[in-house]
């Protein structure tokens, strides 16, 4: 059979100029769009991306301050006081991709921003963006739109401190209706003070800096009393800090730097590692790599020459050398220089520093070996119980039954062509055969998987640790998650509570999270847990139809729709065929991130939510949630 080749010409080829490939890629630039609602949203990374370049030059030893102002309307402006950028660059740093002054190491050293592209995808995804660099009285500046260039020139700036002014207003025509959430730019404000010590970054006016560095950083987020003081060593380029507390898993932020690299990477695989090692060499005993670690608190930062990032969102480390460098032998051989290895340094420092740690502060080592003996006997009787689980769950293929799989997943090797599919990687919890059924249907099964569970599971705040094992739900959940020994192994990027929204659903959906928070609290700390928003209503005519999440949009769509308008109110998944399923399960897909702020105590959380029905509880239930019967109210008005 011959090729058909007449719809495939010259034409179909194009060469995308500028930054027209950053409009038209977003994700390969700042990982996702988002609104706001979520700290992994685009816009936080645009942010990011500007005080990124201001907190290298304080790095470099220049400007002790950095301005950050969020207007109302969501305008952003950042002021650093460092070099500025030199004045006949000042277009084409921020324009032109693959250009800037961190590919020479001789100017910055150990930057975050290192590819060129940072600032020139926030010029791209800016309605406007506006530049102005300050350097020795002089300055030159640059105003855009949407990436195209607009205006610019150079002016007598005698009154101005040298230095990098940046003013962008991401745009909507890529971000929809955004806001930014004053809380996430705080957390990211407060970070850059704890790793950058002596640094003074102001957020609409009020300054955070730190003295203390990573120590301030852990204290202020412990969420209860820890076992024992944390331990804080610091070396050239790495800082530690380290406790244990009662909560299960572990909470270890980590960073590369000063970028906080929320899914780890190598440093953290490496710290974790160290952790177990030196305890387990420290005490001459075998105890498990997971006993040593079991409700560890802590922090590490290192700082390595040219870092290889996982993607352009800097939230993985793949590094695996401090530094790596290209030089010539003597006969002109090209030839790769390189570092320790990330691992090697890593578990050098710990296993020196936190050794000497312990001999001098004998008071806490019989602390942190009775919790090591603590954490094995649970570990060892939950063990046994869930091995019986799962042998008798294989021998009745249960697993089956309750799992839609999907093709791609989030531990799978990434290469280019699956990378999109790997990050979108999700499992859709949902409650009975009817509701799993619709969206199996409805999903991609490239990138979608659906877990069914069968009726309401246990309360694993109020049920024993062995009780929770013995489950068969939850054990089934966990083995589908991939979750079992480490959260390394996680099988999917987002894990969607999808039920309804009536009284049974919504008791689920807090049973669900309330598995996670006590037993998983990382997977909601690094952002994997949400809630699936399903439209509150339906609008259409003959020739649009809109799902509406809310009153104000259902309104909007009357007024966009005009004539024979057909409204549905959709009270439960159930009521949604599977084709319509597909429509809000895509790319606007509309979810709810579970959120658990370092400081937040979990038991605390738990108490309240799930614990015994006490007055506070009631007083609370009464002022904030409404009836059926109010909630048409509401929608008839």
């Amino acid at each position: 059979m011959t090729a058909n080749t007449t719809n495939y010409t010259d034409d179909n080829i194009r060469t995308l100029e500028g930054v027209q490939h950053v409009r038209m890629r977003p994700g390969m630039y700042i990982g996702r769009l988002g609104n706001g609602n979520n700290p992994g949203d685009g816009i936080y990374v645009l942010l990011k991306e500007i005080i990124d370049n201001s907190v290298d030059e304080y790095a470099m030893g220049f400007g002790k301050q950095i301005q950050v102002d969020i207007s109302e309307d969501n305008r952003v402006t950042v002021r650093d006081f460092g070099r500025g950028i030199p004045l006949d660059s000042v277009v084409k740093a921020v324009s032109i991709l693959n250009t800037g002054g961190k590919f020479d190491d001789k100017v910055f050293k150990k930057s975050v921003g290192l590819n060129g592209v940072g600032t020139k995808a926030v010029n791209a995804l800016s309605e406007s963006f506006y530049v102005c660099s300050y350097r020795d009285g002089e300055s030159s500046w640059a105003r855009f739109e949407r990436g195209e260039l607009k205006d610019s020139g150079k002016a007598e700036s005698p009154k101005e401190k040298n230095g990098t002014l940046v003013t962008f207003y991401p745009d909507p025509m890529m971000f929809g209706k955004f806001a930014y959430n004053l809380d996430y730019v705080e957390t990211m404000v407060k970070n850059y003070s704890y790793l950058k010590k002596g640094l003074t970054l102001v957020l609409n006016g009020t300054p955070y800096k730190s003295e203390n560095g990573l120590l301030d950083l852990v204290n202020e987020n412990l969420s209860e009393e820890p076992l024992y003081p944390p331990i804080h060593l610091e070396g050239e380029d790495i800082e530690i800090v380290l406790s244990h507390g009662r909560d299960y898993g572990e909470n270890i932020s980590s960073f590369v730097n000063g970028q906080n690299t929320r899914d780890g990477g190598t440093h953290l695989a490496a710290y974790r590692e160290a952790i177990a090692k030196t305890l387990k060499d420290f005490f001459k005993k075998n105890y498990a790599p997971e006993d040593c670690r079991q409700g560890v608190v802590g922090a590490i930062s290192i700082q390595i020459q040219e870092p290889n990032f996982e993607g352009q969102t800097k939230t993985k480390l793949g590094s695996n050398y401090m530094w790596e460098k290209q030089t010539h032998d003597e006969h002109g051989v090209l030839k790769l220089d390189t570092g320790p290895t990330i691992r090697s340094y890593v578990n050098s420092f710990v296993a020196t520093e936190l050794d000497n740690y312990l001999r001098i502060h004998k008071e806490i080592v019989p602390v942190i070996e009775d919790k090591i003996k603590d954490s094995q006997r649970e570990r060892e009787e939950i063990s046994g119980i869930q091995k019986k689980t799962r042998e008798r769950n294989k021998k009745a293929n249960v697993y089956n039954k309750k799992l839609r799989d999907c093709r791609f997943h989030y531990n799978d090797k990434v290469t280019e062509k699956t990378q999109e599919d790997i990050e979108r990687s999700s499992i859709f919890i949902t409650e009975g055969d009817s509701a799993s059924g619709t969206i199996t249907k409805a999903r991609n099964a490239n990138y979608q998987a659906v877990f069914s569970l069968r009726g309401k599971p246990i309360n694993s705040y109020k049920e024993s640790r062995k009780k929770v094992a013995e489950n068969e739900e939850l054990n089934l959940l966990i083995s589908a998650l991939g979750v079992e020994d480490d959260l390394e192994n996680l099988r999917y990027n987002n894990i969607i509570v999808a039920t309804d929204a009536d009284n049974d659903g919504m008791h689920i959906r807090m049973l669900v999270c309330t598995f996670f928070m006590k037993y998983y609290p990382d997977l909601i700390r690094r952002g994997h847990v949400h809630i699936l928003q399903t439209p509150l209503f339906r609008v259409r005519n003959k020739t649009a139809n809109r799902y509406c999440y809310s009153i104000e949009e259902k309104e909007q769509a009357i007024a966009d729709l005009k004539t024979k308008v057909e409204i549905t109110r959709f009270k439960g998944l159930g009521e949604i065929s599977s084709d319509e399923f597909a429509d809000f399960i895509g790319e606007d897909m509309h979810l709810d991130p579970v959120r658990l702020a370092d400081e937040e105590s979990i038991a605390e959380i738990m108490e309240f939510y799930m614990g015994d029905n006490t007055i506070e509880r009631q007083t609370w239930l009464r002022h904030n949630l409404k009836s059926e019967k109010e909630l048409e109210d509401v929608d008839i008005a």
